[in-house]
């Protein structure tokens, strides 16, 4: 309000960048409420706009210069005299001169320390803000904006138990546990209290969560309690041997982390309180101390895009196994492991030998059979696969009896089989019809080793000559000298 000229003549609007995405936290303020206030954390850049904007169109503003500052304070309620600055930054918008219009000035501060996390208590405040100052001759033109800093901390290397046995002698001894000594804000405490011996008459046990304010030092120390939490863990006598589990969530409640000499102004820290109450009303209680921090939340996306993510993530993981599998060297993409191990016409006439393509007549004599998989790992050790050749033989039995077909040979000799063997060999078919069917010898020749070859026939007919059978005429055949 405008008092005979004097007062002020301009508003000042602060503006930060990326307002509308920023996320916003709550805080209490001194008279109790709670407030929103946008949220920043350590090392982040502070920037924005400052609007100032004149009450009087057409009208001119003259100053001695307009200012921002970014400051992070510590104020003691019993002492409102004194602000404790820990940090000052102070950048010039601009210089002594007049104002004819509204102006916007552009500020930042980039990557501002701020090693401390906003706090509001019983008898203390640490607050930051943003001022905006128009230093004029007789009275300044000035605008606060407070923002809400949050310190994240990583998980402790060392989070050890607590375990305490305590009571009092001869009349009640209990050990409490607690699974640990670090929790962070969203946590669960999870424990149990065992009751070693019992001589007094316990009414009731309850557990709270005391936050315990420490400000000023030396003899100026006061010291502030206040209970968060209270629950009643057990109603009624227990008995020796006895044991009564605990659960505490932490979400639900306002708290802060644990906060130590902070800039050797304050403490904040928290405690685990353990009451008995017996039927006289007496009270018998143990505390211990816990240590909070803040955890950095996780940015969820919504339901759908985590399930493409994952369907992505598997077909991906398939590929690879695929890959992995049949490698792309090979000209049909698999390994030649997997080629086919029947027998074909093909691979007899490149072996030259019609016996590779069978069973050994061995084998069959002895009664021998592939083993199984069974047989071949024993319950205890897995044995180790065998190595498989690079040119497969067609026969799977005999690669597993370590036969190793022979090399091709231009010429095979047919061998004789032995006297021993018990199991006549099938014969293979002829290719071409033979000039008897009738004819004793060549019965024989096909029992004992199939027909000859073409080159061999020509050899047994200049030998010898075909023998006609009694039931069938035929013409000698002349043979050329």
């Amino acid at each position: 309000m405008s008092f005979f000229g004097f007062g002020q003549s301009a508003d000042i609007e602060i503006q930060l960048d990326g307002s509308d995405t920023r996320k916003m936290a709550e805080m209490k303020t001194e008279d109790g409420k709670k407030e929103r206030y946008f949220l920043y954390y350590d090392g982040e850049s502070v920037s924005g706009k400052v609007n100032v904007n004149l009450k009087k169109p057409g009208s001119r503003l003259e100053h001695q210069g307009v200012k921002i500052e970014f400051v992070g304070q510590i104020e003691l309620y019993y002492d409102r005299g004194n602000h404790h600055e820990f940090t000052s930054l102070v950048k010039e918008l601009a210089r002594p001169g007049e104002l004819p219009h509204n102006t916007s000035f552009d500020f930042e501060f980039n990557q501002v320390e701020k090693p401390y996390e906003s706090y509001s208590g019983t008898n203390v405040r640490l607050r930051y803000f943003l001022r905006v100052t128009i230093v004029r001759r007789l009275s300044d033109i000035a605008r606060e904006m407070d923002l809400l800093v949050h310190t994240l901390s990583s998980y402790p290397e060392m989070n050890n138990s607590i375990k305490m046995e305590v009571g009092i002698e001869d009349c009640l001894h209990i050990e409490f546990e607690y699974n640990k000594s670090k929790y962070h804000l969203k946590d669960v405490i999870v424990g149990k209290i065992y009751f070693l011996l019992v001589r007094i008459k316990i009414k009731h046990m309850e557990i709270a969560i005391i936050k315990r304010e420490t400000t000023g030092s030396g003899p100026n120390t006061f010291n502030e309690n206040e209970t968060i939490a209270k629950y009643e863990i057990m109603d009624g006598a227990p008995v020796r041997g006895e044991s009564i589990p605990i659960r505490v969530f932490l979400a639900g409640y306002d708290l802060t982390p644990t906060m130590r000499d902070i800039n050797k102004k304050f403490s904040v820290r928290y405690y685990l309180n353990l009451v008995l109450v017996d039927e006289e009303e007496r009270r018998y209680f143990k505390q211990q101390e816990i240590t909070l921090w803040r955890k950095g939340e996780r940015l969820r996306r919504p339901l759908q895009q985590q399930l493409m993510a994952q369907q992505q993530t598997l077909q991906q993981m398939s590929l690879n196994n695929q890959q992995s599998k049949f490698p792309q060297s090979h000209p049909q993409g698999q390994p030649p492991e997997f080629v086919s191990e029947e027998p074909n016409e093909r691979d007899c006439k490149k072996l030259h030998s019609v016996e590779s393509c069978h069973q050994s007549p061995q084998m069959t004599a002895a009664g021998a059979e592939p083993p199984s998989p069974q047989q071949s790992q024993s319950p205890m050790h897995e044995e180790a696969p065998e190595q498989l050749p690079t040119n497969p033989s067609p026969q799977p039995q005999a690669r597993q009896q370590h036969f190793i077909a022979p090399p091709p040979q231009p010429e095979p000799e047919l061998e004789p089989i032995d006297d021993d063997d018990t199991t006549p060999k099938l014969p293979s078919p002829p290719t071409e019809l033979p000039n008897s069917i009738d004819s004793p010898e060549e019965e024989f020749l096909e029992a004992e080793g199939g027909l000859p070859s073409e080159e061999e026939e020509e050899d047994v007919d200049e030998r010898e000559p075909v023998k006609s059978s009694s039931a069938v005429t035929q013409e000698p055949v002349p043979v050329a000298q």
